[in-house]
């Protein structure tokens, strides 16, 4: 990540846009604004104000300064108020989205600021709360999808309207690739290894879901659920998600994530998952499903970060073995 100064981002004691201030409470004393969390794509920080005869707030802003940023914000706030929407309790409250009138190209994310720890949160607490959002969220097409384009990192998802589990995630999963393609040119193996995927792999393990009577529900999904985008609210004890980059997805998609074991969700997250909700039929593709997902979480990070060629390496590898299991 490049650096920025204070001064470049509005992150310092002095100025803040009127765009931001816009969207605070009137007439409310600006105490300070400063650098607050880490982001690879973004610049982060906490301001902290007075209002007129009430008691000091606190806000998060998140300042994307580049010709992205005005999608990549206006997604966040959309996959944020989605999930506060439908699970209030279990992730911070989005406010504002829009872009600065002073700094040029930059563009802010505002919801309000929650006081974490530093600590993962309780495998089961977390697992009450995601099952809970991917059990009581309703799409609002009755299809897998999203209303607007989200980013993961700095890169788009494909989010149109599919009827289909199989037919969205191919089309998701052929967008991650082409990412990838883009950042570190063709593979010789892919000639032979993705026409195989995505003929052959992926209607083995997800065109089952959607026949013999089964169906997948279209469930509401974080996106890019790791450790680092949770945290434990400190007055309540609380688990709580941020990040997000959303779409409604087969509710299993959401562990492809927590598959590589740096993530930091271990198999007792699982567990305490599916205490609340069920593996999907059929079962004996449950560890199938998930290593297919976590290819296409692999296939984006490969993509996001063009000089690692280990994560290519590992997307291919990921490759590789989904179509020695499943690829006859």
């Amino acid at each position: 990540m490049s650096t920025l100064d204070n001064q470049a981002t509005g992150l310092d004691d002095c100025a803040i846009d009127p765009a931001v201030i816009a969207e605070l409470p009137k007439d409310c004393k600006i105490v300070s604004i400063k650098r607050h969390g880490f982001s690879f794509w973004t610049y982060t920080g906490r301001i902290d104000i007075q209002p007129v005869n009430s008691q000091p707030q606190a806000y998060f802003i998140k300042l994307v300064c580049h010709g992205k940023g005005y999608e990549m914000v206006r997604g966040e706030y959309e996959s944020m108020k989605a999930i506060h929407a439908t699970s209030p309790y279990f992730a911070p409250k989005p406010l504002a989205w829009g872009t600065c009138v002073e700094a040029k190209n930059t563009h802010f994310f505002l919801c309000e600021y929650r006081d974490m720890s530093g600590h993962k949160p309780d495998p089961h607490d977390l697992g009450h709360g995601l099952a809970s959002l991917h059990r009581e969220s309703i799409s609002p097409t009755g299809k897998f999808g999203f209303h607007v384009t989200t980013y993961s990192g700095n890169l788009p998802q494909r989010n149109d309207w599919e009827s289909s589990w199989e037919v969205f995630f191919a089309g998701n999963m052929r967008c991650a690739l082409d990412h990838e393609i883009r950042a570190k040119g063709r593979h010789p193996e892919f000639e032979t290894l993705v026409p195989v995927l995505f003929d052959r792999v992926i209607p083995r393990l997800l065109r089952p879901l959607e026949t013999g009577g089964r169906v997948v529900k279209p469930a509401l999904v974080h996106g890019d659920l790791w450790y680092a985008n949770s945290g434990v609210d400190v007055p309540s004890n609380e688990p709580l998600i941020f990040d997000a980059c959303s779409f409604y997805a087969h509710n299993e998609y959401e562990f492809g994530q927590w598959r590589p074991t740096c993530n930091g969700f271990g198999p007792e997250y699982l567990t305490a998952y599916h205490a609340y909700n069920e593996i999907s039929e059929p079962r004996e593709d449950y560890d199938g499903r998930l290593d297919l997902y976590k290819l296409r979480f692999n296939t984006h990070v490969s993509a996001l970060f063009p000089d690692n060629q280990h994560l290519r390496d590992q997307m291919l590898n990921d490759m590789r073995d989904l179509i020695g299991r499943y690829g006859s």
